[in-house]
């Protein structure tokens, strides 16, 4: 039998210190532990597809809680479910000793760890939902504030102008430009279409 874990953080600027020492606790070896930095929206994660290739019956899969194994309530059920009785892997949720299926082989047992399944993995994609809808609430309040998102527009030299002049004449380079304005060519040539209506306007 072989032990593993489990660990998910939903961006790469959130600290998996806290699932790691958990896993250290339990004397998990470091090359038995899997880690992905993305959104548990669904199960299309490197690291989990790593993990699952390995697992195999008699081994034990330890997650810190229900929402790190993921936020989708029917893709819990149905990877819990091919884990457990496809597969024959136990698994062990830290936060919650109800769901380690090594202590409830008999049918209540099972019975009461279902349920708790259910309930926790519904939470965990209630909240995600809610996260959803608050990110959704912010940057429409950030928009009605008048606050941009994406990156800053780039700023043209003032003598953009000239320069077009130059490289219409054939006397300075597309390359020459894109280095003095510090864009890139695509930019370019938005650009360049900005300004020269720009200046059919001023006519």
């Amino acid at each position: 039998m072989s032990i593993y874990g489990y660990i998910r953080v939903s961006s790469t600027d959130q600290n998996e210190d806290r699932q790691l020492l958990a896993m250290q606790e339990l004397n998990i070896q470091s090359g038995n532990t899997f880690i992905d930095k993305q959104s548990g929206k669904d199960f299309d994660r490197p690291e989990y597809k790593r993990l699952i290739k390995k697992l195999k019956s008699g081994d034990l899969l330890y997650i810190k809680s229900i929402d790190r194994l993921g936020r989708n309530y029917e893709e819990i059920q149905t990877q819990w479910r091919i884990l457990t009785k496809e597969r024959g892997v136990d698994i062990a949720v830290i936060d919650m000793p109800l769901l380690d299926t090594r202590l409830h082989k008999d049918l209540m047992g099972t019975f009461i760890a279902d349920l708790v399944l259910q309930i926790l993995s519904f939470v965990a994609q209630s909240e995600r939902d809610t996260i959803r809808k608050r990110q959704a609430e912010g940057i429409a309040a950030a928009k009605a504030r008048g606050v941009k998102f994406g990156r800053p527009e780039k700023k043209l030299p003032d003598g953009f102008g000239e320069l077009v002049k130059q490289w219409e004449r054939g006397q300075i380079k597309t390359a020459d430009i894109l280095k003095l304005c510090g864009i890139s060519r695509s930019t370019f040539y938005t650009k360049l279409k900005e300004y020269k209506l720009l200046s059919r306007k001023k006519k």
